[in-house]
């Protein structure tokens, strides 16, 4: 094993990675329990949404581990889920199966891009503003999600939304479940999402809120959404704005993942690259092709993988022990699905305010990049979609630059991306 995973060169030991591997599965396994209730809301089954989660999380992190061997753990992402859900399946009104067999075609768009070495490219030619202003738009449409399944915002006729009523009981709860989730995190306490989802969930048990009826049992079966993408509605339904979406926010997410991750655990080179680059993308992208076949949103990294690093991890075998700890989750599925609404709901506000720091790194001296940033991260949960915010951002910012006389810093894949969003927000 220790020759296997280079232990001994990373300076790691068995046990070290095996702690490390619990430890990041203890910072992300809230995700099994938050990803079916945001997808069940399409129509999907959540017993089947649940088995895709732990399997695309498990397959797709021990694949990084084995094959990249990084300490990187893969699951359904935030933020794209929500997107998954609220902006293309219910705003859009397209069937949950087209849409997964547009998060298909993107998993395979990312494949290609890595293996074909295009990556860089891209990546390089969207400003380090933009990168963060999508980061955090994201965390803001999460936040909005979040906000209103917790029952403290609602929608209003004249405001459009206002104050939700803090006499219902769910609502309180919900609020005291992000207070344990912060005070926890703040702690140092890697479950803290998880304790702060189970806390809220027990709370509601004497209110007849909470009903469980079990912890273990045999896993539900995935025949309501395996191999149900459907690829040609996708195409037929010209989703590539879609497509593009999901690819770009997967790319971005797992280039900020890789990069965060690595230096972190000083695995990153002197000179700022990434060793196994393409290994690291490939089984990205493979886990978001993955996902897609068995049932749920895009599979890419997470950033949670850092608890594990900060607790020694350094190698793939902290990986392994994450992805075979996601596995054995499959047979907790009674406790996941009595799991109410109002207890996940913190989970997503509490997340978004994580997502939210990226601001922080906005260049505030240069009103070309703060603008973009932020018009990116204002316009995501304003216009409900991802999508648009990207596409107002992109435009902002090659326009302002250029009007600044400074067309030279727009990169190529930003003109693109303006050019069609123009496009289309002009033909809709």
């Amino acid at each position: 094993m220790a020759f296997s995973f280079g232990l001994r060169e990373a300076g790691t030991t068995v046990r070290t990675e095996i702690l490390a591997g619990i430890t990041t599965w203890l910072a992300m396994v809230y995700i099994v329990v938050v990803n079916p209730g945001i997808l069940s809301s399409t129509g999907m089954d959540h017993g089947a949404v649940f088995v895709a989660t732990c399997l695309g999380a498990g397959i797709a992190t021990i694949a990084m581990g084995l094959y990249a061997n990084y300490p990187l753990a893969l699951a359904p992402g935030m933020g794209l889920n929500a997107y998954f859900a609220f902006a293309v399946v219910g705003g859009l009104h397209i069937p949950w199966q087209v849409a997964l067999g547009a998060v298909f075609l993107s998993g395979l768009l990312f494949l290609a891009v890595s293996l074909l070495r295009l990556r860089e490219w891209l990546i390089n030619s969207i400003p380090l503003s933009l990168k963060l202003g999508i980061g955090a738009g994201i965390g803001f449409f999460l936040a909005l999600i979040g906000l209103e399944g917790m029952g403290v915002v609602v929608a209003h006729p004249a405001t459009l939304v206002t104050l939700g009523n803090f006499g219902n009981p769910p609502t309180l709860l919900a609020c005291g479940g992000f207070i344990i989730m912060a005070a926890l995190a703040a702690r140092g306490i890697s479950a803290a999402v998880l304790i702060g989802i189970l806390a809220t969930a027990t709370a509601g048990i004497p209110l007849g809120l909470t009903s469980f009826s079990g912890i273990v049992a045999a896993p539900p079966s995935l025949a309501p959404t395996l191999l149900q993408m459907d690829i040609s509605g996708a195409l037929s339904l010209g989703l590539v704005s879609i497509v593009l979406t999901f690819f770009l926010v997967d790319v971005l997410d797992n280039a900020g993942t890789l990069i965060a991750t690595t230096h972190r655990a000083g695995l990153m080179r002197p000179d700022g690259t990434v060793p196994r680059l393409q290994q690291a993308l490939t089984a990205d992208s493979g886990g978001a092709i993955l996902g897609a076949v068995l049932g749920t949103s895009t599979v890419t990294s997470y950033i949670e993988s850092a608890a594990g690093i900060q607790a020694g991890g350094r190698t793939g075998l902290t990986a392994v022990v994450t992805g075979a700890l996601f596995l054995a989750t499959l047979f907790f599925a009674p406790l996941a699905a009595a799991i109410p609404g109002f207890a996940t709901a913190p989970a997503l506000v509490f997340v978004a305010c994580l997502m939210a720091r990226a601001l922080r790194d906005v260049n505030w001296d240069d009103m070309t990049d703060y603008l973009p940033a932020m018009v990116t991260a204002i316009a995501m949960p304003f216009t409900f979609s991802i999508a648009a915010g990207i596409g107002i951002g992109f435009i902002v910012h090659a326009l302002v630059k250029t009007l600044a006389g400074r067309p030279g810093e727009v990169g190529g894949a930003v003109w693109v991306i303006a050019a069609a969003s123009a496009g289309k927000f002009i033909i809709q």
